[in-house]
């Protein structure tokens, strides 16, 4: 490989989120990653600095050319520039969109076990949350889309939005090009606004693709994709994503709700970081390449332990695993884990009531953590049991 992901930089003492820990322990909770950051980026970053000012600032037209440019060559779809609208970040965002797009008391559906901040989204802002479970095959470990359920749900004449997570996290699935159309005719069907969160969009198994929904939608659908550098390229920390919405009248309220809200604008660097984003594939190529041997490793690993099941992903660096053989608490697990070895790593009923039972592992660090953290989680259950 041309980049050297086993040498991770420190990230003690910089107020990391995940890294302020006790010595002894290892997080593989939060999903960001451990690697540095394409050269690229860095570089920019170093150069933007270096002007030495870092008022305010507006989106350029280098980001929208980036952008654009790279969903074209990498997935095939063509956005307009006038489609796409700047925010303070993705949770900001998806808030702001359900206080414009619902009012109090309606219900949102999410897919669940899903990304644990979209509850929080609707529940603090007054919404009721409306969850339609997936179908879990356990002798196969894989998730799948209850139609029916889920056709019952956005029909119910209170349901005004769902909140879709393409790919999903924390199962890892990619949702074929049928299972999204079959959704954006529902929604369609019902009325019902379709949020789209495809942040882990080009974190995927070497050789596969996700499928961005508007690559489906006809303009005139009520769809809107939110993306971001964020994840794929480890910029979690500089508080920016975009809204790309179509839909003419849509996007006019989405942009009116942001601005409203404030949370319409990015900060100083996240123009230049994002441009040198888009600009670094080998990069994004090569971590893939590494996560998906850490994957491999993990696979193997926890497969061999009784009781442990593996669900078989295909994006982002998260590992979904069900542990219902050894316990359903699994915050009580977690908590033990922590405690007895210094692993920390999430516990399921964080995704709602169907993670209960599971636990998420964030394997994008180097490959010796990947090993000690398995190696933690096997003397966990261990001394769990």
């Amino acid at each position: 490989m041309k980049y050297n992901f086993d040498n991770l930089p420190s990230r003690f003492n910089i107020n990391s989120l995940k890294w302020d820990v006790k010595n002894n322990e290892l997080p593989m909770w939060v999903a960001d990653m451990d690697f540095e950051v394409a050269p690229k980026i860095k570089e920019a970053l170093l150069e933007r600095v270096n002007k030495g000012t870092f008022g305010y600032s507006i989106c350029g037209d280098e980001f929208y050319d980036s952008f654009i440019n790279f969903m074209e060559l990498r997935h095939n779809i063509k956005y307009k520039k006038e489609d796409i609208i700047m925010s303070t970040g993705a949770v900001p965002a998806i808030s702001s969109m359900v206080r414009k797009l619902t009012t109090p008391a309606e219900k949102v559906v999410l897919m669940t076990p899903v990304y644990n901040i979209f509850f929080n989204s609707i529940f603090n802002n007054g919404r009721y949350i409306y969850e339609s479970p997936l179908i879990y095959n356990r002798d196969n470990q894989e998730y799948s889309i209850d139609f029916k359920d889920l056709e019952d749900k956005l029909s119910d004449n209170q349901t005004t939005l769902l909140i879709l997570c393409n790919p999903h996290n924390p199962v890892g699935k990619i949702w074929s090009k049928e299972e999204l159309l079959k959704i954006i005719e529902l929604a369609r069907k019902y009325n019902v606004t379709i949020i789209s969160d495809e942040l882990h969009c080009d974190i995927v198994r070497p050789g596969l693709k996700y499928n961005p929904i508007l690559s489906l939608a006809k303009e005139d659908d009520n769809v809107i994709a939110i993306m971001s550098a964020s994840k794929c390229f480890n910029l979690a920390g500089l508080q920016a994503a975009y809204v790309v919405c179509p839909n003419k009248n849509l996007n006019w309220k989405v942009k009116r709700g942001l601005n409203t809200d404030e949370v319409a604008e990015g900060n100083a660097f996240y123009n230049d970081a994002f441009v040198a984003a888009f600009n670094s594939i080998d990069w994004l190529d090569e971590v893939n390449a590494y996560i998906e041997l850490n994957k491999r490793y993990a696979y193997e690993f926890l497969s061999k332990i009784p009781g442990v099941k593996v669900i078989k992903g295909d994006a982002t660096y998260l590992l979904w695993v069900d542990i219902k053989d050894i316990t359903n608490d699994s915050l009580k697990f977690t908590t033990f884990l922590r405690e007895k070895t210094g692993l920390y790593i999430t516990e399921g009923i964080e995704y709602g009531n169907t993670g209960e039972g599971f636990v998420r592992i964030n394997l994008a660090t180097s490959l010796s953590n990947v090993i000690d953290g398995m190696n933690r989680f096997k003397m966990g259950i261990k001394l769990f049991k």
